[in-house]
């Protein structure tokens, strides 16, 4: 079904799980189709049916297109014609391109033009004017109206469908061409445009059919498959969907005769010999999987049609009823019976490994297993039994043939594996199918006896391949057949492949003799040597390492073949239970994950089934979900699926999970995680077994299955195992005996109903190891003595000559050895290959019974006596006296390694429901519980044994094992101490570093971490070096350096006034204005000023690097410079690709890896000004500002030639390089020294403001912050001092003398003057005086100096918010000026402020207008808050400083408390609360304001209106945010993926958007390139300085690029599950997840990309 866009966006989807795919193609909407689907499904238009009452198109309207399009249309054929014999096909295409464009604009017109159009198209008569015209003397050209029809293969019933062809319409015509032209795009779309039109719809499927075989044959040869096949199916399934159309087609045009005979004809072409059983008499044929035709699927198109016309009733219907299509189907499906015969490699490796296996599979699983499941679906009732006793005769039938065709009697090949039996398949899910749903009996569908043990064969030769495979016994044929075995299980495959498999050995095993079976199997698996109670044995066709994993692998298969119920009786609610447990006991999985793990056939998981529970309900059963989280290392997690408590309690299955699991990790995993849910609820803390599960009820049908439980060959070898786990005999593992206890537990849990078939069993006892087949009464049975055969080395041949010695002394009486004799007679004997031939005698020859007799060959040893000389045979006789209860106790003994671990309390009080979770003594007493519970005897037997409580005999030769495995114990206990103890200790010193070094966002309480802000006062700053590990001082020789990363950065200038970020457009009304970020105004800001000041002072007035300033951060190492040099050059020659640029200097810091590009030496020294430079002063505030004045006047020292001096040239050049030219040049002459001056000072501003930012825009939270702890400002600090004082501040024109003395001042006329004190940037030029003075500063001149300009900044205020008051309040506050009196009070300095300015002209008359709106009556306390929040900026920033420079601690306060807490920090008066207490004049206050106030009045010529917004600049920023992002990602997607361009106009391919600014740009859009350089990559540079963030449209995730590299971050969009869809695979609704974009944003901030992702690439200026 396909919808557009408008009509899936106007129908009511609540409640549907949908996917969206876009398709390129064009198509018809299948909306207010009533067959294609429900009308409730109709959207609002198509609802109202408004298609009645359309009024007629006037005739005259339309006759100029009905003459002109018939002639158009014909050109159109002829260039075709013409054109085919052209080589290029492409050219000729290229020709046509604009007709046929203008058909398919034609079709948009609506219906009117559709009717001419499909009408001209159809009429035959039309066509035969036009085209037969022509051409009537030509008949030798057979181009025209005749196609000569594809020959197809002679088996076909039908001659119509190997007819020439002729063509009677323009449309058919056009079809027949369009495929020979292999379905270019256009034509296709124009096709398929005027599908809404019905009697075309009709037409055109019935071209479409009778062409079908054409289309296979040109799709054969095509080279071009791929996409062939996707423009095909693009139409037939627009076609064949519709299930009236279909039904029509079949019945009209055979539709189902051709779909069947094309497959067949296709699949002919590529078929071999099979090699499988005998090669020589083998005459069956498979296809080849080498072959283009599968290995490049090119059979698909045709496939899935066929499955896509079966999944209509009345068709499949059809096909089941018709025998000629079922038996050419069936031979259709044995082409594919036993491909890919697979041989093992005996002797060496084989050369070549093919990967065609995967062709197989997939082959089997789309042309045999889909059509089988859409037959399937159909056969769900009582009506439709017939259909499949039908086609369960047709597999019989087939697979005879198969038999004897590939020549087999009872025993397969040695040494050959194929995974493809789909006639097996076939067989196995029709039965099941039958028995389930149709009330069929099994025995009237399943074959004699003979055929079944046939059909056992194969997929029991597949269940001990795979053990071989997983115990390296294919090693020598490489990795694929590994690959195979994976397959085989593999959720897609599982359901059509190992499961059909696994039912049909349970429905042999319930119907054949079970002891034939278990001897079967254990002969399959090849470990019957090993079965025997001999200590010693040979196995000539296993090496001893792979007899564990062997018998292991036969075990487990006997488990799951008992256990299992998938086609035995649960429904497909449990079904599709049980498979979302067991997946989700491996891992926890993600939604779609699990959708796609869970096989999706006998449940379908949509829930459509009446009745069936859906899939969201289930999940929500069984599983919880854990929200999308973060972890520290910054990746990002899905919103996953985690099992309930319960489930793990009640619902684990290990045998379920061993089905499922396409790794062996996988049930380590599950087992993991289930122990570690035992040990959280408390339940068991040990190494639990995997937990006995009780399986629902059999279907009565396949109670015969139980049998296998019951029989005496399995409990001989259970018995055997028991013993020789006991005797610790070598190759037993754990899970052999938890498969074991298995076994035994499954038998007691599921008795034999019938007690005839004993009695029977006794008359044919072959031996008297136990009297019947009753696994209860076998456990008690004792069984005394053994005959084994043992080689003549084995310990067992030595005692018994020790035996014979003692004989022969005196002492020995007759008795003895009279004994002996008798028990010779008694001894058991037990051949299992022996055994399985005489049951298959006896099921052949059931009258014949001289037969029986002569078959009864020696043990299986004797049988494959290799060559060269092993130790001979002999037969020995053991005494045991051992019953399987008496084994299993002493194994509880051995387990818990006490003598008597079982005492008589115990079975007093047992109870089997206590011991559901627990270790292998669990599994023993739960055992014997229930033994006891269900049977007497037992119960008695158990006590006797318990009773006796005697250590067990182990033979002599093992008292010193005992002991050495004690010890081993020991060994093992304590070294598992150390090995925690060692754990435990790497875990806490791991967290130690974590903590200190690589706190990437975890904000952490501990004190800043500056440089030896812990040392003792007065000693050196000693650092170490992580790479040759000294510690000691930084020394002008061999300085000492911190690990940094500089990086440009752009997230100061992207700050606004307001809180709220700005929102993404989604309409074309919407826009987002730059002018208002910081970066923005600064810049207004000083292009003003150079207007009308003299440019040196300009640049001493503001700071830049709002855009493009440069962030130092460091990871907080420290290495020697020269150590370093080393590294980068053992860097520069290691050719390992590594995700950084040494050559531009980049590298991860050795010890922590963090990503780093420069080093920034360490000032030798102390690290803090302490001491002396600490003292309090009592000097008067003029003494100060003096000593001040007289320290600037200090020339700058050139440094002595150092290697210190030479490493801070390079960093500072490194700073340089790291920003662009135009973010650094900003003065008129570029380069200048004083442009220098303006971008060092800035670089102090820009880490100091990010600080800031950073920690919260505020200095609340106290001295601890995330980004202190990376901050480097005191070594910066230095290094950009020793810098600025080359450059001396020219005396006379010195703002210290403008701040501290009232001067008069003359203004050269030719020169533009100075900027006005109170239009300059408080915080630039403290950064100026601090790094322009020596260094290091004494603490009371920086205090001073912040007091100094702390009264310009107040002053500041006051004009600002003298510009913010209405005229009548001017004059009010004018009028409070007090007399002249030394006074500090703000009404009085307002008042002069006021009365100052008000001489300049115009300076408040500008905004009259605006002021008088704003009607607010300002109090003093309004006045004072403004005046603070004014202010506060300046005191952050300085008591920020202070603290780097001088360690002071910064204590946390509450907000409204933070402006008293900074002055009383900073050393201004005490902590008086309002802004004016803290102000300390050197001179009058309010001459040095008419002083500043008389400069801003001097500027005559500056326009007003720029003066006063120079005054009145708010300091004052909102933190920097990303664009706030609708919820929804389909209004961006529908705005966005059709958007033009705004630089090249054109659609881009891959669309992306800046969420930092919200431009639309192309990526990787050739269009949109600059001077080689890609738009995503141009527009970071201009927005972010060289960092970028995108969405990419298409793809809903996000790309980070930084400089040269760029990596994928994920989505911030995510589906209702939690999960992310990278390129919209899925098409699910996608939903805004807060907390990731929060954590994107919070990256941008802190500049921490580069940290925390790790998969960075170049990108080569292409994206």
């Amino acid at each position: 079904m396909s919808l557009c866009a408008e009509c899936f966006n106007n129908g009511d989807h609540t409640g549907h799980d949908f996917n969206m795919f876009r398709s390129q193609a064009g198509g018809a909407c299948d909306c207010g189709d009533g067959n294609v689907m429900r009308e409730s499904g109709f959207c609002s238009r198509h609802r109202l049916k408004t298609g009645e009452n359309v009024p007629s198109v006037p005739r005259d309207l339309l006759l100029m297109s009905e003459m002109v399009l018939p002639r158009f249309i014909i050109t159109i054929i002829q260039y075709l014609r013409d054109g085919y014999t052209e080589p290029d096909l492409q050219k000729v295409l290229q020709q046509l391109d604009l007709h046929i464009s203008f058909l398919e604009e034609l079709t948009k017109m609506g219906g009117a033009m559709r009717t001419v159009l499909t009408k001209i198209l159809t009429n035959q008569q039309t066509f035969k004017e036009l085209s037969m015209g022509e051409y009537e003397d030509q008949d030798g050209l057979q181009g025209v109206g005749q196609r000569k029809r594809v020959k197809l293969s002679s088996s076909t019933k039908d001659p119509s469908i190997m007819d020439t062809l002729k063509h009677k319409c323009f449309l058919e015509e056009l079809l027949f061409w369009t495929i020979k032209y292999e379905f270019p795009q256009k034509m296709v779309t124009f096709l398929l445009n005027m599908l809404p039109d019905q009697d075309y719809k009709i037409t055109f499927t019935k071209t479409f059919v009778q062409h079908y075989a054409f289309i296979m044959k040109t799709l054969m040869k095509s080279h071009e498959s791929d996409t062939m096949s996707n423009r095909i199916v693009h139409i037939s399934v627009q076609l064949f969907s519709n299930e009236e159309l279909a039904r029509h087609v079949t019945e009209e045009c055979q539709l189902l005769d051709i779909m069947v005979t094309v497959l067949i004809y296709m699949m002919e072409s590529c078929l071999i010999k099979s090699e499988l059983q005998d090669e020589e008499s083998n005459h069956h044929v498979v296809v080849n999987c080498g072959e283009a035709l599968l290995k490049n699927n090119t059979y698909w198109p045709l496939v899935s049609d066929f499955i896509n016309i079966l999944s209509h009733q009345s068709v499949a219907k059809r096909f089941l009823e018709d025998q000629s299509l079922l038996l050419p189907w069936m031979s259709f499906v044995s082409f594919f019976q036993g491909m890919n015969l697979n041989k093992r490699e005996l002797n060496e490796h084989v050369e070549f490994e093919s990967q065609t296996y995967y062709a197989a599979f997939a082959a089997e699983l789309e042309a045999c297993a889909q059509p089988m499941w859409g037959l399937l679906t159909h056969c769900k009732v009582k009506e439709t039994q017939e259909y499949t006793k039908t086609v369960v005769q047709y597999c019989l039938d087939t697979l005879q043939m198969w038999f004897d065709a590939i020549g087999f009697v009872d025993e397969p090949a040695l040494n050959q594996l194929t995974f493809h039996l789909p006639l097996h398949r076939y067989y196995a899910m029709f039965l099941s199918k039958g028995v389930k749903c149709q009330g069929l009996d099994l025995d009237s569908l399943l074959p004699d006896q003979e055929m079944l043990m046939k059909i056992m064969v194969h997929p029991l030769q597949i269940q001990a391949s795979l053990s071989e495979i997983h115990s390296n016994m294919w090693v020598r044929n490489g990795l694929q057949i590994k690959g195979q075995a994976m397959t085989y299980v593999q959720s897609h495959f599982c359901n059509s492949m190992i499961d059909p498999d696994i039912y049909l050995l349970q429905v042999c095993a319930s119907r054949l003799d079970p002891d034939y079976f278990i001897s079967s199997v254990f002969e399959r698996f090849k470990v019957v040597d090993l079965l025997t109670m001999a200590s010693q044995h040979q196995n000539a066709v296993l090496d001893s390492e792979q007899e564990r994993p062997m018998l292991e692998g036969a075990l487990t298969f006997l488990v799951i073949l008992s256990s299992l119920r998938i086609h035995l009786g649960m429904s497909d609610d449990e079904i599709l239970r049980a498979e979302m447990v067991s997946q989700l006991c491996m891992n926890d999985r993600t939604h779609s994950s699990l959708l796609d793990l869970i096989p999706e056939n006998p449940n379908p998981k949509s829930g459509v089934v009446p009745g069936s529970c859906s899939f969201e309900e289930m999940l929500s059963a069984v599983a919880d979900f854990k929200a999308p989280v973060f972890e520290p290392g910054g990746s990002m997690q899905q919103g996953m699926y985690t099992p309930k408590a319960e489930v793990w309690e009640k619902e684990f299955d290990p045998i379920m999970v061993i089905l499922r699991t396409v790794y062996r990790r996988d049930v380590q995993s599950a087992m993991d995680r289930y122990s570690a849910f035992l040990k959280q609820s408390g339940i068991q803390t040990g190494n639990p077994w995997p937990p006995y599960k009780e399986r629902t009820p059999l279907h009565p049908c396949y109670k015969g299955l139980v049998r296998l439980l019951h029989c005496k060959t399995l409990h001989i070898v259970i018995f055997t195992l028991l013993y020789k786990i006991w005797m610790d005999h070598q190759n037993m593992s754990e899970h052999v005996l938890c498969m074991v206890l298995y076994l035994i537990e499954l038998g007691l849990d599921n008795p034999v109903q019938d007690d005839k078939v004993e009695e029977v069993s006794i008359e044919h006892c072959h031996d008297s190891w136990f009297p019947g087949t009753s696994l209860l009464s076998n456990l008690h049975h004792v069984i005394n003595f053994v005959r084994v055969r043992v080689p003549e080395t084995a310990p067992e041949v030595e005692r018994k000559r020790e035996r014979e010695r003692e004989r022969e002394t005196p002492a020995s009486t007759s008795s003895e050895s009279s004994t002996f004799g008798q028990n010779l007679r008694e001894a058991q004997v037990f051949s299992l290959v022996a055994e399985r031939r005489r049951k298959f005698q006896e099921i052949i020859n059931r009258s014949n019974h001289e037969a029986s007799q002569a078959v009864r060959p020696k043990s299986s040893s004797s049988r494959w006596l290799p060559p060269g000389s092993p130790p001979q045979l002999v037969t020995e006789i053991l005494e045991i006296g051992e019953s399987m209860l008496s084994l299993l106790v002493k194994l509880h003994q051995k387990l818990s390694g006490k003598q008597n671990s079982l005492s008589l309390s115990w079975l007093a009080e047992v109870d089997p429901a206590h011991h559901a979770h627990g270790d292998g003594l669990t599994a023993i007493e739960r055992i014997l519980a229930k033994a006891a519970t269900r049977s007497r005897h037992s119960k008695r037997c158990l006590q006797e044994i318990c009773g006796k409580v005697c250590p067990p005999i182990p033979p002599k030769k093992n008292s010193p094992g005992d002991k050495k495995s004690m010890d081993k114990e020991e060994r093992r206990q304590r070294a598992r101490e150390r090995q925690q103890k060692l754990l435990a200790e790497f875990a806490s010193r791991q967290k130690s570093f974590m903590e200190t070094a690589m706190d990437v966002e975890s904000p952490e309480t501990d004190a800043v971490m500056d440089m030896g802000s812990a040392e003792p006062l007065d000693s050196e700053v000693l650092y170490d070096c992580v790479i040759c590990g000294q510690s000691g001082p930084s020394t002008e020789d061999r300085p000492t350096g911190l690990v940094v990363l500089l990086q440009a950065s752009s997230v100061l200038g992207h700050r606004c006034r307001s809180d709220t970020p700005k929102r993404l457009p989604i309409t074309d009304e919407e826009h987002i204005y730059p002018e208002d970020t910081c970066g923005a105004t600064h810049d207004v800001r000083l292009s003003l000023m150079q207007r009308y000041f003299k440019d040196s002072s300009c640049l001493q007035s503001v700071s830049i690097g709002w855009d493009g300033g440069v962030y130092v951060q460091t990871c907080g190492h420290t290495l020697h410079i020269d150590c370093h040099k080393s590294y980068m050059e053992s860097l520069r020659n290691d050719q390992v690709l590594q995700g950084f640029s040494v050559d531009k200097g980049e590298f991860t810091c050795p010890l922590c890896r963090q990503f780093a590009n420069s080093v920034l030496p360490c000032r030798p020294g102390r690290g803090m000004e302490t001491g002396a430079w600490h003292a309090p002063s009592n000097k008067s505030m003029s003494t100060l500002v003096k000593e001040v004045e007289d320290l600037q006047e200090q020339l700058g020292i050139f440094p002595v030639e150092s290697n210190l001096s030479k490493e801070m040239e390079s960093v500072i050049k490194d700073i340089k390089n790291t920003t662009q030219k135009k973010y650094m040049d900003y003065g008129k002459n570029p380069g200048s020294p004083d442009n220098d001056f303006l971008f060092m000072y800035s670089v102090a501003r820009t880490n100091l403001e990010l600080e800031l930012v950073h920690r919260g825009g505020n200095l609340c939270s106290g001295g601890a912050s995330a980004a202190a702890k990376r901050s480097c400002l005191n070594q910066l600090f230095h290094v950009l001092a020793m810098h600025m004082r080359l450059y001396s501040i020219d005396s006379a024109y010195n703002p210290w003398t403008r701040l501290t003395q009232t001067l008069l001042i003359q203004y050269c006329d030719d020169e533009r003057p100075e900027v006005p004190m109170l239009f300059r940037d408080v915080p630039s030029l403290l950064i100026i005086f601090i790094l322009t003075m020596p260094q290091p500063l004494r603490k009371e001149h920086f205090t001073c100096v912040v007091k100094v300009l702390y009264s310009l900044q107040y002053t500041q205020a006051l004009a600002a918010l003298s510009v913010r008051f209405s005229r009548e309040e001017r004059l009010a506050w004018s009028r409070k000026v007090l007399p002249i009196t030394y006074s500090s009070q703000p009404p009085s300095l307002l008042g002069h402020m006021i009365s100052e300015l008000t001489k300049a002209k115009d300076v408040y008359d500008t905004n009259s207008e605006e002021t008088l709106l704003s009607s607010s009556v300002w109090s003093p306390q309004s006045i004072e808050f403004s005046l603070q929040q004014f202010c506060l900026p300046f005191l952050r920033l300085s008591c920020l400083l202070q603290h780097h420079l001088y360690g002071d601690s910064l204590p946390g306060c509450l907000v409204e408390e933070e402006f008293s807490l900074l002055a009383g920090c900073l050393g201004l008066a005490g902590s008086a609360q309002s802004s004016a207490a803290c102000l300390e004049w050197n001179v009058n206050a309010l001459d040095l304001i008419s002083q500043w106030c008389s400069e801003v009045i001097a500027l005559s010529d500056t326009p007003t209106q720029q003066s006063v917004s120079l005054l009145g600049q708010d300091p004052q920023w909102a933190a920097p945010r990303l664009l706030h992002l609708p919820d929804n990602y389909n209004t961006i997607f529908q705005y966005y993926h059709r958007k033009s361009c705004t630089s090249c106009g054109k659609t881009p391919k891959d669309p992306a958007l800046c969420l930092v600014c919200g431009a639309f740009v192309c990526l990787k859009g050739q269009c949109c390139k600059q001077q080689g350089v890609c738009e995503c990559v141009l527009h970071s540079q201009h927005c972010g300085a060289a960092t970028g963030i995108f969405l990419l449209i298409n793809a809903s995730v996000i790309i980070i690029i930084r400089g040269h590299r760029f990596c994928l971050w994920g989505s911030v969009y995510l589906d209702a599950h939690g999960e992310e869809d990278r390129d919209l695979r899925r098409g699910k609704p996608l939903y805004l997840c807060e907390e990731r974009y929060r954590v994107l944003e919070q990256q941008w901030v802190s500049h921490t990309f580069d940290h925390i992702n790790k998969r960075w690439g170049p990108h080569y200026n292409g994206l």
